[in-house]
């Protein structure tokens, strides 16, 4: 009999392939950080069940991604690919202009004051929304052994890199990273550093460049401004993020990627920080209604990494696992929390109902995302 967590999971992808157009006649609404844990979703669910099919999904869903996120938006008055290719070089080189949001309102337009509250709901590109889709590239390609889709992982971060990244006026400075840019790169949409978007960054391309060649220079750059990096954090989406790449760094070590080991002991202690400081001031009391499923699912799914990450020590475990360990507790409290019904019923949980649904199922089966599948 099938476990009921993976069984509750299919469920959740299911509605999730209906309701977003994916494999039926409903409007396509793609998202660009939902849509890449759907991928990791579906392949994660190919392996489990044995059934091909959720690999097709995964595959329609990269395309659908490519054709609708690398391309201009409806209400826009220009069309074609973001990248200015043709019609032909687009299909070859899908990710070569970044992928969109997927946001509901177009992007502010170049005349258009900063509304910090409007920004939110308004597209354009992030970095590390760019890097959850370099993952889940590469993921099709280790489960696949089609190598197009890591090339076009490695494309993506060419491009996303020469965009986001950008050398301060003064020498002594590293390099610094900019949070959005407009659809086409061209523009600053918010000049501000995401606190870990250079570690994205830097983690992605070890990872890339296990399977392919290129990125040194990028790569570079990233762990340059690592070296400036303050990674605690009290936000459990972040939170979790951290832990889910300590247990993929682990696995980038384990199948011979020249990653420095040290950069797994700083991740743990960075999130052992961030777990005490959570815990402290968690929301986790609070009723639903005040209440983000999705970045509570976040921390799950990086409590769940940290599990497996204790499990693949016999000997020589860092001694931050077992601290971490003490906190799965608040992994089983959120999901119990969110697996009931009346609590999907609020309107935090509808109005954000498709990442929260993907990021649960995630949560619930999460072999498709945290496992890395040997080369």
């Amino acid at each position: 009999m099938t476990n009921p967590r993976i069984e509750e999971a299919i469920t959740l992808m299911n509605n999730y392939t209906e309701r977003t157009g994916l494999a039926s006649k409903q409007p396509s609404r793609r998202y660009l950080w939902t849509d890449a844990f759907a991928v990791c979703n579906y392949l994660g669910l190919a392996r489990t069940t044995g059934e091909q099919a959720y690999t097709e999904l995964a595959l329609q869903l990269v395309e659908q991604v490519h054709h609708t996120l690398g391309q201009h938006r409806d209400d826009d008055k220009r069309t074609g690919w973001i990248s200015g290719l043709g019609e032909h070089d687009g299909e070859l080189h899908p990710t070569q202009g970044g992928l969109r949001i997927g946001k509901t309102l177009p992007e502010r337009g170049p005349d258009e004051p900063l509304d910090e509250h409007t920004e939110w709901d308004r597209d354009g590109q992030y970095f590390h929304y760019l890097t959850k889709w370099m993952y889940a590239l590469d993921q099709v390609t280790r489960s696949t052994q089609d190598s197009r889709f890591t090339t076009w992982a490695r494309e993506l971060s060419h491009s996303a890199s020469g965009a986001f990244i950008y050398t301060p006026s003064s020498e002594w400075q590293p390099p610094r990273m900019v949070w959005k840019m407009s659809i086409d790169l061209t523009r600053v949409l918010v000049p501000s550093m995401g606190q870990h978007d250079p570690l994205d960054g830097y983690i992605t391309n070890l990872q890339l460049r296990a399977t392919g060649p290129g990125l040194e220079d990028e790569t570079s750059q990233f762990a340059a401004m690592l070296k400036w990096g303050d990674w605690a954090t009290a936000d459990p989406l972040g939170l979790g993020g951290m832990m889910i790449d300590a247990y993929r760094v682990h696995q980038i070590i384990q199948q011979g990627s020249s990653a420095d080991p040290r950069l797994l002991d700083n991740l743990l202690n960075a999130s052992l920080t961030g777990l005490e400081q959570y815990e402290r001031g968690s929301t986790l009391q609070q009723p639903a209604p005040y209440r983000l499923a999705f970045r509570e699912l976040g921390l799950a799914i990086g409590l769940h990494a940290v599990e497996r990450l204790h499990k693949a020590f016999d000997d020589g475990k860092p001694k931050q696992l077992e601290a971490l360990m003490q906190y799965l507790p608040l992994r089983d409290e959120i999901e119990a929390f969110w697996r009931n019904p009346d609590y999907q019923r609020t309107a935090t949980w509808t109005e954000h109902q498709d990442i929260n649904e993907v990021m649960l199922a995630t949560s619930l089966a999460p072999d498709g995302f945290l496992e890395l599948m040997p080369l």
